[in-house]
């Protein structure tokens, strides 16, 4: 099968490789979507992946194609949606619940072969069926909006709060379309790029703009949120959190990234500061979010590629250019 490669930091390529084989427990997906995201720029600088090469790609859907000898959930022509999650169930923190955090984490796409392929194989345990309205090559957005899901589950929102989300790319938009849906009295979204604010406002955002300053709140958000990664925008995110109020490093920053805090201030004002990895029993919900239009395929997917455009999407994806780009393998 032909399958995107990254075979040393920097270097992608699309090679061909064996065809997947299901293990007892496991099915083969032949993949109709898969959607890159910011994970995939760090694996090719050589973060995240432990070993190079790596077949890339998290965020896919497709039809089944093969099954394991233990397989009885799932048949041959049904089409899934997959988390990618892959847990020891074995660590402390699996034991506790908090399988996100496995000392032996590991992701389909990220340690183990993904999705940038023709075919791909998973654990049935982590394939969702979709339901007949749903595109299948659509179904890829379940990931990230899993992600999303988790978001929100460690914020804990209240109803009628202020909301500040640093960043109006797909997870910043995800992140603003469930901060409406959780009762945000405001929500507010700053990006530098100002025609990527374009998308925010269509989906009826209260302010987007470059920056913070052009908004009046004199006592700071409730709620914000960085869905940027950029060490910049965070440094500044976490000073515009009010009394009370709670910051969530939503984006995947470098691992040299670095911020500046007041610890008086963290105390003085009962500031939270908190951060949300990947996904944990969340995946399931946002599929079920996801069938009923919480989000617009249409509006949320701004580019669909061949899979022999794979480094070419990565580029684009770089340099901030549309929202969700997906390869089509």
């Amino acid at each position: 099968m032909k399958a995107a490669l990254i075979s040393a930091p920097g270097v992608v390529g699309i090679e061909t490789v064996d065809d997947p084989t299901p293990g007892p427990r496991d099915v083969v997906v032949r993949v109709s979507a898969c959607g890159l995201c910011g994970t995939d720029l760090h694996i090719l600088q050589g973060e995240f992946a432990p070993t190079l090469p790596i077949i890339p790609g998290h965020e896919f859907a497709g039809e089944v194609v093969a099954v394991g000898t233990g397989v009885r959930e799932l048949s041959l022509g049904d089409r899934v949606a997959v988390d990618p999650s892959l847990y020891c169930h074995e660590c402390h923190y699996c034991r506790i619940g908090r399988n996100n955090l496995c000392e032996r984490w590991a992701a389909i796409g990220v340690t183990v072969p993904g999705g940038a392929a023709e075919f791909a194989v998973a654990p049935v345990a982590n394939c969702v069926k979709l339901p007949d309205h749903i595109r299948t090559e659509d179904a890829a957005l379940i990931e990230p909006l899993s992600c999303a899901v988790r978001g929100y589950d460690i914020l804990r929102s209240q109803l009628a709060t202020s909301v500040l989300i640093y960043g109006s790319g797909t997870m910043g938009l995800m992140m603003m379309e469930l901060a409406k849906r959780t009762g945000a009295a405001t929500v507010d979204v700053v990006d530098i790029n100002p025609d990527r604010l374009v998308t925010a406002r269509s989906l009826g955002c209260t302010n987007a703009v470059t920056s913070a300053d052009e908004i009046e709140q004199p006592r700071g958000w409730d709620v914000v949120i960085d869905a940027t990664g950029n060490e910049k925008a965070i440094q500044e995110a976490i000073g515009r959190v009010g009394k009370g109020g709670t910051y969530l490093q939503f984006g995947v920053a470098d691992y040299a990234a670095r911020a500046t805090i007041e610890p008086y201030r963290i105390y003085n004002q009962e500031i939270t500061i908190t951060g949300s990895m990947a996904v944990l029993h969340s995946y399931e919900r946002a599929a079920q979010l996801f069938a009923g239009g919480v989000l617009d395929p249409q509006v949320f997917i701004s580019d669909r590629l061949p899979l022999s455009d794979y480094a070419a999407a990565l580029r684009q994806f770089q340099e901030g250019k549309g929202r969700k780009i997906q390869v089509n393998p």
